[in-house]
């Protein structure tokens, strides 16, 4: 049997850009190299972990040289916990590199003739602009680098904080998190502290055992919190203990829920939340609109830059009062109760029921009466007989997830034929793939990325589709 051949040393590489999922890039001998954690302007000694037959991916060993663009990050989590990768990377950098995202993916994927591009749009907080965070408990915490090489012995921990990234067994104890407004940290801290002082034992999640599993904090603009403690097992005596002390603790907790998951994933999406004490919701306004926000509602979580995001929706979508608006994927129908007030009639199609049931009440509550909401997978209720029955759309907007839309949906819009379609993607790659089936019968006439994630690679964007005519 043959040894593998050993993976090169690449010595004295400067990284010169940020290519795909923001990870840093150089090229050596005609090859890409991918790295993670790096801004361009570094000059390093990377070892080789992976060789493809484009591009190699590699981790440094060692600097010779920072870039003079390098800033220090606030975060003393920074490096280890797997989000905020880009703040060392000044803010307009990290503009200029998402805009870069996205006309690269709509010129190279979708073959747009770009003629012009917005410039992103900058969120106006770049810390504190999350209303949702999920942490995790762990009965082994995550050793750091410099804990390990330390030659310390270290007794199994427990730990409340964030996975570490591609590990589903191993979490890094997270003590301050710039991402939520106080008193989320706060919050995470006493439940940490209490759970230690009272012995409730930590999730061993690859052996699915234990008593604490995982902690849900939400906050509207309005400064109410929702916190939802999610349990292994049912113990009455220490589940009541531990809520009553965040009840007295938190009077900013407006909503205290909990949840007994005993399956092998944490999503709660099939599970049934139990309201402990409080409402059952927290309400959020945008523009003059009340949003209601279940434990288990899709709602953008950085609430400030939706409402631009939604804004430049409603602006692209040159609305006269008169028109029949599809709004795809609605969620919670955010998206259409915004534009209701500028359209005919608004008809909202979403896969999860919950979020249909949200919407619903979102309209009821904002005195909307001409939004339809209708529960159902995409490709199976967008339908001609639909079309028929509800009118063909003058205008759609599709808000789809990551992975785009299926192809029979981009198909039945094709058949469907409205003047506009508004197409707002969080995945630039998927959207401009998209765009290229839709470009048979349509162009792209305006593009406006939105950043509603700072510090992280990911990057929203609007996307103006007007039908061609004969």
């Amino acid at each position: 049997m043959g040894r593998r051949k050993e993976l090169p040393l690449l010595e004295k590489v400067r990284i010169t850009d940020i290519g795909a999922e923001g990870n840093a890039l150089a090229r050596v001998d005609n090859l890409v190299v991918f790295v993670p954690m790096l801004i361009p302007g570094d000059v390093v000694d990377i070892k080789v972990i992976k060789k493809r037959k484009r591009y190699l991916e590699g981790r440094v060993l060692k600097f010779h040289e920072y870039s003079a663009d390098r800033i220090e990050p606030r975060c003393i989590h920074f490096g280890v916990c797997g989000g905020c990768k880009w703040q060392h990377l000044p803010y307009h950098l990290q503009l200029k590199y998402k805009e870069k995202q996205v006309s690269d993916n709509l010129i190279r994927i979708g073959k747009v003739d770009l003629n012009e591009i917005s410039p992103v749009k900058g969120s106006s907080e770049i810390f504190l602009y999350r209303n949702k965070l999920e942490y995790t408990f762990s009965d082994k915490r995550w050793l750091t680098k410099e804990e390990v090489e330390s030659g310390n012995k270290f007794e199994k921990e427990n730990a409340l904080g964030f996975h570490i990234p591609g590990l589903f067994d191993k979490v890094l104890d997270i003590t301050e998190c710039h991402l939520q407004p106080e008193p989320s940290n706060a919050i995470k801290n006493a439940v940490k502290e209490y759970s230690l002082k009272s012995k409730l034992q930590f999730f061993d999640l690859r052996e699915q055992r234990g008593f604490l599993r995982n902690l849900v904090i939400r906050n509207s603009l309005d400064g109410n919190f929702m916190v939802i403690v999610v349990f292994f097992h049912e113990d009455i005596e220490k589940r009541e203990s531990l809520l009553d002390f965040l009840a007295s603790e938190f009077p900013q907790i407006t909503s205290l829920m909990y949840v007994i998951n005993s399956k092998r994933n944490d999503s709660l999406n099939d599970q049934n939340p139990i309201l402990y004490k409080g409402d059952d919701h927290i309400v959020d306004t945008m523009d003059g609109l009340r949003f209601r926000i279940g434990p288990k509602s899709f709602y953008q979580t950085n609430a400030r830059q939706a409402l631009e995001l939604y804004r430049i929706a409603k602006e692209f979508a040159g609305l006269t009062g008169k028109e029949i608006v599809y709004d795809l994927y609605t969620g919670t129908g955010t998206i259409a109760n915004f534009i209701a007030g500028s359209a005919g009639k608004v008809i909202g199609i979403e896969y999860v029921e919950e979020a249909v049931k949200d919407a619903k009440i979102n309209s009821e509550i904002n005195n909307i009466i001409n939004t339809f909401f209708v529960a159902g997978d995409m490709k199976d209720v967008l339908s001609e007989k639909f079309l028929e029955l509800h009118g063909k759309p003058d205008v759609i907007i599709t808000d789809p997830p990551r992975a785009g839309m299926a192809e029979e949906v981009i198909l039945t819009i094709l058949k469907a034929a409205p003047d506009k379609i508004v197409y707002v993607s969080c995945n630039p790659s998927t959207q401009a793939r998209d765009i290229l089936i839709l470009s048979e019968d349509y162009v792209v006439a305006r593009v406006q990325p939105v950043d509603m994630f700072p510090h992280t690679h990911h990057v929203e964007n609007v996307v103006l589709l007007v039908r061609k005519h004969d």
